[in-house]
Protein backbone atom coordinates (compact mmCIF):
# COMPACT_ATOMS: atom_id res chain seq x y z
CA UNK A 1 0.00 0.00 0.00
CA UNK A 2 1.65 3.57 -0.88
CA UNK A 3 1.24 6.22 1.27
CA UNK A 4 -0.85 7.95 -0.87
CA UNK A 5 -4.11 5.61 -0.48
CA UNK A 6 -2.75 5.25 3.06
CA UNK A 7 -3.53 8.46 3.96
CA UNK A 8 -5.76 9.89 1.40
CA UNK A 9 -7.27 7.06 -0.36
CA UNK A 10 -10.87 6.29 -0.26
CA UNK A 11 -10.83 5.20 4.08
CA UNK A 12 -7.40 6.70 4.06
CA UNK A 13 -6.00 8.00 7.71
CA UNK A 14 -5.63 11.68 7.18
CA UNK A 15 -9.04 12.45 7.69
CA UNK A 16 -8.64 10.67 11.21
CA UNK A 17 -5.39 12.16 12.32
CA UNK A 18 -6.29 16.17 11.20
CA UNK A 19 -9.22 15.48 13.37
CA UNK A 20 -7.06 14.03 16.08
CA UNK A 21 -4.23 17.17 15.84
CA UNK A 22 -7.51 19.89 16.39
CA UNK A 23 -8.75 18.18 19.33
CA UNK A 24 -4.79 18.33 20.69
CA UNK A 25 -4.92 22.17 19.82
CA UNK A 26 -8.51 22.08 21.54
CA UNK A 27 -7.57 19.94 24.73
CA UNK A 28 -4.28 22.26 25.03
CA UNK A 29 -6.05 25.64 24.53
CA UNK A 30 -8.79 24.94 26.90
CA UNK A 31 -6.55 23.43 29.86
CA UNK A 32 -4.56 26.34 28.86
CA UNK A 33 -6.75 28.61 29.47
CA UNK A 34 -8.00 26.95 32.83
CA UNK A 35 -4.79 27.23 33.90
CA UNK A 36 -4.22 31.24 33.44
CA UNK A 37 -7.60 31.49 35.59
CA UNK A 38 -6.28 29.52 38.59
CA UNK A 39 -2.54 30.49 37.97
CA UNK A 40 -3.51 34.47 38.38
CA UNK A 41 -5.42 33.69 41.19
CA UNK A 42 -2.16 31.55 42.95
CA UNK A 43 0.34 34.62 41.94
CA UNK A 44 -2.07 36.91 43.33
CA UNK A 45 -1.85 34.96 46.85
CA UNK A 46 1.97 34.53 46.72
CA UNK A 47 2.60 38.11 46.21
CA UNK A 48 -0.34 40.14 47.96
CA UNK A 49 -2.15 37.26 49.95
CA UNK A 50 -1.60 36.90 53.41
CA UNK A 51 0.40 34.08 55.33
CA UNK A 52 -2.47 30.98 54.89
CA UNK A 53 -3.08 31.88 51.15
CA UNK A 54 0.86 32.33 50.17
CA UNK A 55 1.45 28.54 52.42
CA UNK A 56 -1.40 27.40 50.56
CA UNK A 57 -0.43 28.79 47.09
CA UNK A 58 3.50 27.43 47.65
CA UNK A 59 2.12 24.10 48.59
CA UNK A 60 -0.22 23.76 45.32
CA UNK A 61 2.77 24.76 43.11
CA UNK A 62 5.23 22.52 44.86
CA UNK A 63 3.15 19.26 44.66
CA UNK A 64 1.64 20.02 41.26
CA UNK A 65 5.05 20.79 39.86
CA UNK A 66 6.35 17.64 41.56
CA UNK A 67 3.92 14.47 40.89
CA UNK A 68 3.43 13.12 37.00
CA UNK A 69 0.67 14.84 34.98
CA UNK A 70 -0.06 11.15 34.35
CA UNK A 71 -1.48 10.20 37.81
CA UNK A 72 -2.98 13.80 37.92
CA UNK A 73 -5.20 12.24 34.78
CA UNK A 74 -6.01 9.16 36.74
CA UNK A 75 -6.97 10.33 39.98
CA UNK A 76 -9.36 13.12 38.15
CA UNK A 77 -10.58 10.35 36.18
CA UNK A 78 -10.93 7.13 38.07
CA UNK A 79 -12.05 9.81 41.33
CA UNK A 80 -14.58 11.11 39.44
CA UNK A 81 -15.88 8.29 37.90
CA UNK A 82 -15.83 6.85 41.35
CA UNK A 83 -17.99 9.53 42.34
CA UNK A 84 -20.51 9.42 39.58
CA UNK A 85 -21.28 5.96 40.26
CA UNK A 86 -21.71 6.15 43.62
CA UNK A 87 -24.68 8.89 42.57
CA UNK A 88 -25.81 7.01 39.73
CA UNK A 89 -26.22 3.96 42.46
CA UNK A 90 -27.83 6.11 44.61
CA UNK A 91 -30.17 6.90 42.10
CA UNK A 92 -31.02 3.50 40.85
CA UNK A 93 -28.32 3.32 37.62
CA UNK A 94 -26.26 0.36 37.49
CA UNK A 95 -22.54 -0.15 36.40
CA UNK A 96 -19.57 1.83 36.03
CA UNK A 97 -19.93 5.76 35.35
CA UNK A 98 -16.98 7.34 33.46
CA UNK A 99 -15.67 10.85 33.66
CA UNK A 100 -16.02 12.33 30.41
CA UNK A 101 -12.43 11.83 29.03
CA UNK A 102 -12.45 15.73 27.24
CA UNK A 103 -13.83 17.30 30.82
CA UNK A 104 -11.11 15.59 32.52
CA UNK A 105 -8.80 15.76 30.00
CA UNK A 106 -8.65 20.37 29.91
CA UNK A 107 -9.40 20.31 33.94
CA UNK A 108 -5.91 17.93 34.60
CA UNK A 109 -4.13 19.90 31.85
CA UNK A 110 -5.44 23.24 33.93
CA UNK A 111 -4.67 21.96 37.33
CA UNK A 112 -0.75 21.12 36.28
CA UNK A 113 -0.17 23.87 34.03
CA UNK A 114 -1.42 26.40 36.73
CA UNK A 115 1.05 25.50 38.96
CA UNK A 116 4.05 26.76 36.13
CA UNK A 117 1.98 29.84 34.99
CA UNK A 118 1.76 31.21 38.62
CA UNK A 119 5.25 31.39 38.63
CA UNK A 120 5.12 32.89 35.43
CA UNK A 121 2.97 35.53 36.12
CA UNK A 122 5.15 35.72 39.65
CA UNK A 123 8.04 36.73 37.95
CA UNK A 124 6.83 38.74 35.42
CA UNK A 125 4.61 40.99 38.42
CA UNK A 126 8.21 41.08 40.19
CA UNK A 127 9.48 42.51 37.18
CA UNK A 128 7.33 45.50 36.97
CA UNK A 129 9.16 48.80 36.62
CA UNK A 130 7.81 49.73 41.03
CA UNK A 131 8.12 53.75 40.15
CA UNK A 132 5.88 53.22 38.01
CA UNK A 133 3.27 51.79 40.46
CA UNK A 134 3.99 54.50 42.93
CA UNK A 135 3.53 57.08 40.50
CA UNK A 136 -0.22 55.31 39.48
CA UNK A 137 -0.62 55.58 43.33
CA UNK A 138 0.51 59.13 43.61
CA UNK A 139 -2.23 60.05 40.44
CA UNK A 140 -4.86 58.49 42.83
CA UNK A 141 -5.67 55.40 40.45
CA UNK A 142 -7.53 53.21 42.63
CA UNK A 143 -6.39 49.81 42.81
CA UNK A 144 -8.62 48.39 39.77
CA UNK A 145 -7.92 50.85 37.56
CA UNK A 146 -4.48 50.48 38.15
CA UNK A 147 -4.71 46.88 37.47
CA UNK A 148 -6.31 47.21 34.69
CA UNK A 149 -4.55 50.09 33.02
CA UNK A 150 -0.66 49.44 34.38
CA UNK A 151 -0.09 46.10 36.10
CA UNK A 152 -2.36 43.87 33.74
CA UNK A 153 -0.66 44.54 30.34
CA UNK A 154 2.66 44.91 31.97
CA UNK A 155 2.22 41.69 32.94
CA UNK A 156 1.43 40.17 30.51
CA UNK A 157 3.90 41.45 28.13
CA UNK A 158 6.49 40.43 30.22
CA UNK A 159 4.62 37.02 30.89
CA UNK A 160 4.62 36.05 27.02
CA UNK A 161 8.01 33.85 26.79
CA UNK A 162 6.94 31.49 30.06
CA UNK A 163 3.92 31.45 28.81
CA UNK A 164 4.85 30.12 25.59
CA UNK A 165 6.97 27.52 27.30
CA UNK A 166 3.83 26.83 29.08
CA UNK A 167 1.93 26.04 25.91
CA UNK A 168 4.41 23.61 24.60
CA UNK A 169 4.30 21.59 27.60
CA UNK A 170 0.40 21.14 27.19
CA UNK A 171 0.75 20.29 23.74
CA UNK A 172 2.82 17.49 24.52
CA UNK A 173 1.22 16.36 27.91
CA UNK A 174 -1.90 16.55 25.77
CA UNK A 175 -0.95 13.21 24.46
CA UNK A 176 -1.26 10.95 28.11
CA UNK A 177 -4.75 12.36 27.60
CA UNK A 178 -5.27 9.24 25.08
CA UNK A 179 -5.07 7.03 27.99
CA UNK A 180 -8.66 7.66 29.17
CA UNK A 181 -10.12 7.08 25.78
CA UNK A 182 -9.80 10.53 24.21
CA UNK A 183 -8.78 9.98 20.40
CA UNK A 184 -6.66 12.90 20.01
CA UNK A 185 -3.61 12.81 17.98
CA UNK A 186 -1.34 10.27 19.84
CA UNK A 187 -4.27 8.54 20.09
CA UNK A 188 -5.02 8.42 16.46
CA UNK A 189 -1.89 7.71 15.42
CA UNK A 190 -2.08 4.80 17.73
CA UNK A 191 -5.19 3.35 16.04
CA UNK A 192 -3.60 3.51 12.65
CA UNK A 193 -0.86 1.84 13.75
CA UNK A 194 -2.29 -1.44 15.16
CA UNK A 195 -4.82 -1.32 12.37
CA UNK A 196 -2.33 -1.38 9.79
CA UNK A 197 0.72 -2.59 11.85
CA UNK A 198 2.85 0.33 10.21
CA UNK A 199 3.69 2.15 13.29
CA UNK A 200 6.53 3.63 11.87
CA UNK A 201 4.73 5.60 9.18
CA UNK A 202 1.85 6.83 11.49
CA UNK A 203 4.62 7.91 14.78
CA UNK A 204 6.16 9.50 12.14
CA UNK A 205 3.06 11.28 10.54
CA UNK A 206 2.27 12.40 14.16
CA UNK A 207 5.75 13.60 14.75
CA UNK A 208 4.98 16.11 11.27
CA UNK A 209 1.54 16.91 12.70
CA UNK A 210 3.36 17.72 16.46
CA UNK A 211 6.02 19.83 15.01
CA UNK A 212 3.61 22.03 13.42
CA UNK A 213 1.17 22.84 15.71
CA UNK A 214 4.18 23.69 17.86
CA UNK A 215 5.95 25.66 15.19
CA UNK A 216 2.75 27.68 14.34
CA UNK A 217 1.82 28.35 17.70
CA UNK A 218 5.48 29.39 18.66
CA UNK A 219 5.61 31.99 15.06
CA UNK A 220 2.05 33.31 17.18
CA UNK A 221 3.63 33.67 20.38
CA UNK A 222 6.75 35.16 19.10
CA UNK A 223 4.35 37.39 16.82
CA UNK A 224 2.56 38.56 20.03
CA UNK A 225 5.40 39.22 21.75
CA UNK A 226 6.79 41.31 19.12
CA UNK A 227 3.73 43.44 18.88
CA UNK A 228 3.35 44.07 23.08
CA UNK A 229 7.42 45.48 22.89
CA UNK A 230 6.54 47.36 19.77
CA UNK A 231 5.83 50.69 21.49
CA UNK A 232 8.89 50.22 23.71
CA UNK A 233 10.83 49.95 21.35
CA UNK A 234 10.29 52.96 19.14
CA UNK A 235 10.91 54.84 22.62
Amino acid sequence: MDLYELFLGSGGWARLLCQGALLTVAVAAVGLLIGAALGIALAFARVSGGLPLRLMADAYTTVLRGVPDLLVIYLLYFGGSSLLSSLGNAVGATGFIGMPSFATGVVALGLVSAAYQAEVYRGAYQALPWGELEAARACGMRPALMFRRVIAPQVLRHALPGLANVWQLVVKESALISVIGLVELMRASQLGAGSTRMPFVFYAAALCLYLVITSVSGYLFLWAESVSFKPYRRA
